[in-house]
């Protein structure tokens, strides 16, 4: 274990890792590290979102008005990723890739991050996992035999395939319209609407509807899924008969990293890291950002917020 003590470390490379480390920076910090555990950062917005999908600062018409340093304006999947790489190169910020943190422990006066294999040591630690690092899975087991046709992205799609998307919102919704240029399209949701996706989306989703691109199954529940004799999906419907697909792709959010919360000593309600308004957690110098600290999550806004506040409050500053 490296006997270097970190003023600051990072875990999570999305916007609010890159964002605290950033605005550290501007705070007058130098000894910063980020640490990803992907090959880049942003990987979720990498995994997840498909090309030249639209990247707005009003998420789901959330309104947030930016506190710090970061100036972010709307664009598109490729000029997000493009200005986060400009945020790190003006900042040199060092980003240390393929790194999975799997603890965190509070000595005394610093902390050890632990890593397979190694450790460093920290003053300070944030935690900016997100939801999405962990794509939710349905309840029901997935047959071995049919696991490499349901997916979680659409990176698998070789196209001209029947597909069902499970999923009420924005990324179930653009996972299906964009879809539906290449293939046989169904969409699968529990609730009649699609109030969950934003108003673009809404639109689109309905457009496509109209123009029996996309087939709708609302106020359905999946019951499980089952392997057919020719290797294809046979999807129980809780309220109608099965049907046969060639891929299923859920896009039902993420979820909190409990386990890795639990570990270092994070407390949680209501699914949830505990933590002030400053976003430090019931362990002094540790905090949390982005969207495990949300409800839904998503919203690059509200994580540079919370990079700024934490910066503030290292350095000893007042936030705006």
């Amino acid at each position: 274990m490296s006997e270097h003590i970190y003023e600051l470390a990072i875990v999570g490379a999305g916007p609010a890792g890159i964002a605290t480390a950033v605005e550290s920076y501007m705070q007058g910090i130098r000894d910063i590290v980020l640490l990803e555990k992907d090959e880049n950062h942003n990987a979720t917005i990498r995994k997840y979102y498909k090309d030249n999908k639209r990247v707005d600062v009003e998420w789901k018409g959330q309104k947030v008005e930016l506190d710090g340093n970061i100036y972010f304006i709307d664009g598109t999947k490729e000029s997000t990723l493009d200005f986060f790489d400009e945020l790190l190169k003006k900042h040199s910020v060092e980003l240390k890739t393929h790194v999975e943190v799997t603890g965190i422990e509070k000595k005394d006066g610093y902390f050890e991050v632990h890593m397979a294999g190694s450790s460093i040591k920290a003053k300070h630690v944030v935690v900016t996992i997100g939801r999405m690092g962990k794509p939710n899975k349905p309840s029901y087991k997935i047959p071995p035999a049919i696991r490499k046709k349901v997916n979680y992205t659409t990176d698998e799609c070789p196209g001209g395939e029947k597909i069902l998307v499970v999923g009420g919102g924005d990324s179930a919704v653009e996972y299906a319209v964009d879809l539906s240029e290449n293939n046989d399209v169904s969409i699968c949701y529990r609730r009649e609407t699609f109030r969950r996706a934003n108003p673009t989306n809404q639109k689109n989703i309905a457009n496509a509807i109209a123009h029996q691109e996309v087939r709708p199954i609302l106020g359905v529940n999946i019951d499980g899924l089952e392997a057919t004799e020719d290797g294809k999906i046979k999807v129980l419907f809780a309220e109608r008969e099965p049907e046969v697909y060639d891929r299923v792709i859920y896009a039902i959010g993420g979820t909190t990293p409990s386990a890795f919360l639990a570990s270092s000593g994070i407390k949680e309600e209501d699914g949830k890291p505990v933590h002030n308004d400053d976003y430090e957690t019931n362990i002094e110098g540790l905090f949390v950002a982005g969207d495990i600290t949300q409800e839904s999550g998503g919203s690059i806004a509200l994580g540079l917020n919370h990079g700024y506040k934490i910066a503030c409050h290292i350095k000893g500053c007042k936030s705006s």
